[in-house]
């Protein structure tokens, strides 16, 4: 098992250092020069945000932490730099996030969330951001845990990557409503704060710099998240970056959700 004290010390200054990043998009943002660029194709951008949060997460935490793996010891650091970039670039801001997860020996076991223009809609006085970050075994922090109306079932899902195959499986759940926002933190985050009651992505696309931190915050309040088919991610060094079975994530009720997946959709994502 990773040393606590070390552990402890990589998610003080993950933290740190995603505020630090948020700060960085925010100047970006406010320069006006986003400095876009498409990476695969329209719906895959990347900003200049994106590119100099990187090389600063990735830069200060391997000074820190020589020994440790950034994507030794077996602790692996997954880096989404601007996670819901698309949206970035389209000015919703309240979809984007900076996430820094923490991995041993393929769990994740530790994340951080920045909201750089959280309460941004809240006038030119309002303070800009939060950070919220979690550990197993010790709890989730920066939020408050709400649960999703009893009784209702609120899907949280992909605004930019749509498809037929997404589509189909949203509605075998039979939804009372469906929320379409970026950013795989942003629809964790809609989980655990009870805006939704499940986040259903029935596609590839999804990377484990997506899920990691997310996950280790949904696994500290009691939620879990999986591929479509319920296997569990990996977070080792050597893992395939693709989730390629897509995303099925709930704070609660996960087998309710489970249990309604077309084996359709399954037959058509492979693992």
């Amino acid at each position: 098992m990773a040393s606590p004290a070390l552990l402890m010390r990589v998610v003080a200054s993950a933290y740190s250092v995603a505020e630090k990043a948020a700060t960085i998009v925010r100047n970006i943002m406010s320069a006006g020069d986003l400095g876009i660029v498409e990476k695969t194709g329209a719906n895959d951008l990347q900003t200049k945000a994106d590119r100099l949060v990187q090389m600063s997460i990735c830069s200060s935490l391997a000074r820190k932490f020589p020994k440790v793996t950034i994507i030794g010891e077996e602790l692996v650091i997954w880096v989404d730099p601007l996670d819901g970039t698309k949206e970035y670039t389209e000015g919703l801001l309240d979809h984007v996030t900076v996430l820094i997860g923490i991995a041993y020996g393929g769990k994740a076991i530790a994340g951080v969330i920045n909201q750089p223009y959280y309460n941004y809609e809240a006038g030119a006085d309002a303070v800009l951001g939060r950070t919220i970050w979690g550990v197993l075994g010790l709890g989730a922090f920066g939020f408050q845990l709400t649960e999703a109306p009893a009784g209702k079932h609120i899907i949280v899902t992909t605004r930019s990557h749509s498809s037929t195959l997404v589509n189909d499986c949203i509605s075998a759940l039979n939804p009372d409503h469906v929320i379409r926002v970026g950013g795989a933190g942003n629809k964790i985050i809609q989980l655990i704060e009870g805006k939704a009651s499940a986040y259903v992505f029935a596609s590839p696309g999804c990377k484990k710099w997506d899920t990691c931190a997310p996950e280790a915050i949904l696994h500290a309040v009691g939620g879990k998240i999986t591929d479509i088919h319920g296997n569990s991610f990996q977070y080792n060094k050597e893992v395939k970056h693709m989730n390629s079975a897509g995303v099925l994530a709930t704070l609660r009720n996960y087998d309710y959700y489970a249990s309604r997946i077309p084996n359709t959709v399954k037959q058509s994502l492979v693992p």
